[in-house]
């Protein structure tokens, strides 16, 4: 017998399609392998990466050897605090001790879910957005996610703290306390950036509710060049003045290297906070959390990381990125296939494949309201998400998979496309993805 806990957690598995299928083709071992456009890493990166440290961080008997605890060295600190100070453009220096380090920030989530809320209550976000933030929040805290539903251009504006106001008086009505907005900034799945006046405006509505503010930034340094005129650049949340504000107690950053710096298995990610009291309580969960991030060896391995490659790594990766943008939306236009113009940052394109769905899907099914909450799927969800699972099924017999129903959104038939892949396989797969839906 499991406790109520172990049972919530056991059942997630046995939702469909909870987790993304990994990507299997190699163009000379396993040509008819997967190709999956679902998993959010910089692949091109990955082997830059593997050969920097290959060549530049050396293991000693010390780097084997039990590490002081907590491990976390004035080096790595620094290297940090530098890295923040010359590309997110703090308004103050970050200062060391309002930093902390732990495996990533998918761990920092769900600390962030437990010292800032009671189970039951919510996060606030608008959508679309990230699906998996109903696990990174909810497994362990007991936090549900409650969705402001908005197109992909209101997100943008300051028209989106109406639809926060409308979410959360409906969550107040249920009886449900919102503890926090959350934001992904640069956005995923859409992949743009949040311009100023939308951040002072969502930081105002959070001051007036007496609500934190969790900006997600791991997007951070994964921008490029789209082409587009009207591509809205990144701003941290660390480079606005908070003065007049929001009492600055109540925003906190999450950052990590598993985008920018394409090395999720380092397992590295950090938490930038005035609130010395959240701090504390994270440091405390951080004996049950694990605890390979906090290697001294590892850390050898991104402070040179972050002091070394990040100047020319992430330049270079920044055109790579762009041209395979223009390689996706190039032939996303020339096959008629609508997606979210404007992008310009992260791996990832919004596109709307709904006019694919199977025939016997109709919108009239599928009443949309304003909010939905929790993680689980709404009875009026039923149809439209059977359809989607079946438009991912044709996919996926194709050889091409894109996840159905994770990056949610107010309707159904859009899907995340990532597209940081070898240009050859990004052909193969968006090939393979277009004879399927033309087919």
């Amino acid at each position: 017998m499991l406790s109520s806990r172990g049972t919530r957690c056991a059942a997630i598995s046995d939702i469909p399609w909870r987790y993304a299928l990994r990507q299997s083709y190699n163009k000379d071992t396993n040509p008819d392998g997967l190709i999956s456009f679902a998993l959010a890493e910089n692949i091109p990166m990955r082997k830059e990466i593997v050969k920097y440290i290959n060549e530049k961080v050396t293991f000693t008997e010390d780097s084997v050897s039990y590490g002081p605890k907590p491990a976390t060295t004035p080096r790595l600190l620094a290297a940090l605090v530098a890295h923040l100070q010359r590309n997110f453009h703090p308004v103050t220096p970050v200062d060391p001790q309002n930093i902390l380090i732990a495996n990533n920030p998918t761990s920092l989530g769900s600390m962030l879910g437990i010292t800032l809320a009671e189970p039951g209550d919510g996060i606030l976000v608008s959508r679309p957005m990230y699906g998996r933030f109903e696990l990174d929040y909810g497994l362990e805290a007991g936090v549900n996610i409650v969705y402001a539903d908005t197109d992909p251009e209101e997100a943008f504006s300051s028209a989106v703290v109406d639809k926060y106001e409308i979410a959360l008086k409906e969550a107040e009505r249920r009886g449900q306390k919102i503890r926090a907005v959350l934001l992904v900034n640069p956005n995923n799945p859409v992949g743009r950036c949040y311009p100023v006046e939308t951040l002072k405006a969502i930081l105002r509505f959070c001051k007036q509710h007496q609500i934190h503010l969790i900006s997600d930034e791991v997007y951070g340094m994964c921008g490029f060049d789209s082409g587009s005129p009207d591509a809205v650049p990144f701003t941290s949340i660390l480079s606005i003045d908070l003065s007049g504000l929001i009492d600055p107690n109540l925003v906190h950053m999450l950052y990590g290297f598993s985008k920018d710096f394409a090395s999720g298995g380092l397992h590295l990610g950090f938490l930038i906070s005035q609130n010395k009291k959240l701090l504390q309580a994270c440091t405390a969960l951080l004996s049950v959390a694990p605890s390979i991030v906090l290697h001294k060896n590892v850390q050898k391995k991104v402070t040179r990381l972050c002091t070394d490659l990040m100047a020319d790594g992430l330049i270079e990766d920044s055109t790579r990125l762009a041209a395979s943008y223009r390689l996706v939306t190039s032939i996303l236009d020339r096959e008629g296939i609508r997606y979210v113009k404007g992008g310009n940052a992260g791996f990832f394109i919004y596109i709307d494949l709904s006019p694919y769905l199977p025939s016997s899907y109709s919108e009239e099914e599928e009443p949309l309201s304003t909010t939905t909450s929790t993680s689980s799927r709404q009875p009026t969800d039923q149809q439209a998400t059977k359809a989607e699972f079946a438009l991912a099924q044709r996919l996926l017999d194709a050889g091409v998979f894109l996840h159905p129903g994770e990056e949610h959104g107010p309707k159904r038939g859009w899907f995340r496309l990532v597209f940081s892949q070898e240009e050859d396989v990004l052909r193969k797969g968006l090939n393979r993805m277009i004879k399927a839906l033309k087919g």
